[in-house]
């Protein structure tokens, strides 16, 4: 008689000569990694280690990681059944604008939006230091960062750390719908699982009462990923002057509302007293 637990069976451990912690992961595989995940999902947090820099560790450690050669395979054969992405890679728009270009955008509309958000929280337009893509990853990479201050208007995020769920769910879920090949879609989607797992779990561990938030921003992010356009290849100067309603509108933004999670955001960035 099998004395095994039922959810123990099945185990099989293999033996190895390797003298190092060794997978069929690569991920589980890289000591830094393995380090910013247990540091990541556990940790409180504190004004000594803000997640823009966790997210800074974790861009450079995945940076080594990738098959840049795997990529640009991928990216090309993508290309032949997707001529939308096909387009915008091909034009391979920038942006170069600094903050103050925006300070004549009226009050509502994208721009104006974007103005007091970025002002007020002293934001720097380039969330990663500009640069010239030299491939088509490196030009996907430096448009999403480009973007996603954006994408928190658009989507009905707030500014804050409860908000960021909202585009880190629509990049996820947007990603999957309107990229055909899955194995691109998970390469590119694994900077963005990795950011966010990290709020989920310590949500949940350190600040419980911002678990309906974040829900709410989690579910809206998807639905609207699953059923809006790839707005995240948009020129987002051309709705500077637009209010946000019909920005909306002409970009093909479907589900967004605007979520308030101020108060949210504040008990889970560790400064405030629950």
């Amino acid at each position: 008689m099998d004395d095994t637990p039922y959810l123990a069976r099945g185990v099989q451990m293999l033996g190895t000569d390797s003298s190092i912690l060794i997978s069929s992961s690569k991920y589980l595989n890289d000591p830094r990694l393995r380090e910013w995940v247990a540091k990541i999902a556990l940790k409180k947090n504190g004004s000594d280690y803000p997640p823009a820099a966790e997210m800074y560790e974790l861009i450079n450690i995945l940076n080594d990681m990738r098959d840049y050669d795997r990529l640009e395979a991928l990216l090309k054969e993508e290309r032949k059944d997707n001529p939308l992405l096909d387009s915008w890679l091909a034009e391979g728009y920038c942006s170069d604008y600094a903050i103050d270009d925006l300070k004549d955008c009226a009050p509502g509309t994208v721009g104006g939006i974007y103005y007091q958000a970025a002002t007020k929280g002293s934001y720097e337009v380039q969330i990663v230091p500009n640069f010239k893509p030299q491939n088509q990853w490196q030009y996907y990479s430096l448009r999403a960062g480009q973007t996603h201050d954006y994408e928190h208007i658009l989507t009905g995020a707030g500014f804050n750390y409860i908000g960021e769920l909202l585009p880190y769910w629509f990049r996820l879920a947007t990603i999957d719908t309107h990229i055909k090949n899955k194995e691109l879609a998970g390469e590119m989607n694994v900077m963005g699982i990795l950011g966010t797992t990290r709020y989920l779990i310590r949500t949940v561990l350190h600040y419980p009462e911002t678990w309906g938030a974040a829900l709410k921003c989690i579910e809206q992010g998807i639905s609207i990923g699953r059923n809006s356009d790839p707005f995240w290849m948009a020129k987002m100067e051309d709705v500077w002057n637009t209010p946000l309603e019909e920005a909306r509108a002409q970009l093909g933004v479907r589900g967004a509302v605007d979520l308030d999670t101020e108060a949210e955001g504040e008990i889970w960035s560790g400064l405030k007293p629950k």
